[in-house]
């Protein structure tokens, strides 16, 4: 891959990662609990992973969790969104290289674990253990909306990696 191709890539994946994370942070999802969310940007994250050196995708993703940051989250979104963020990615890149986990089971782990790094991240900041027990209804979810962004991500991955590029 060339230099300029790549750049290009990175790119391009944060601007869509940044651009579904502002998406999302506008529509009105009554029926999930106080904290959660979707996860779409995870979509441009997990493709990442899969198409990318690690190093790259991590990249992406401290691009995405700043910018957004500058745009509209302000210091303690970039403290929840980093601290989940930087654990979701460890897990998923620690689950992608035993090989042994589809890409939607990877994908369901960093939703589990973004919520779990969030979580630690409140508890540093408040000193209060009890917002653990919060992983009972976070958990779930996020494995679930996890799993969800892993096989939209599987059928991008999938096309990206079909795709024969003159570079």
């Amino acid at each position: 891959m060339s230099r300029t191709f790549r750049l290009t890539y990175l790119a391009l994946l944060t601007a869509v990662s940044l651009s579904l994370f502002m998406l999302e942070g506008m529509l009105p999802i009554p029926f999930l609990a106080p904290g959660a969310k979707l996860g779409i940007a995870n979509i441009v994250t997990v493709v990442a992973l899969y198409t990318l050196s690690s190093r790259d995708a991590l990249l992406v993703i401290c691009l995405r969790i700043g910018l957004a940051s500058l745009f509209g989250g302000g210091p303690t979104v970039f403290l929840y969104s980093l601290a989940g963020g930087l654990l979701s990615f460890a897990a998923m890149l620690m689950l992608q290289r035993m090989n042994a986990f589809s890409l939607p089971a990877v994908s369901a782990a960093g939703g589990l674990f973004h919520h779990l790094g969030q979580l630690f991240a409140a508890l540093a900041m408040t000193g209060t253990p009890a917002l653990l027990t919060y992983l009972a209804i976070l958990g779930p979810i996020g494995l679930a909306t996890g799993l969800a962004t892993g096989c939209v991500a599987g059928n991008i991955q999938k096309r990206i990696m079909g795709l024969k590029f003159s570079y």
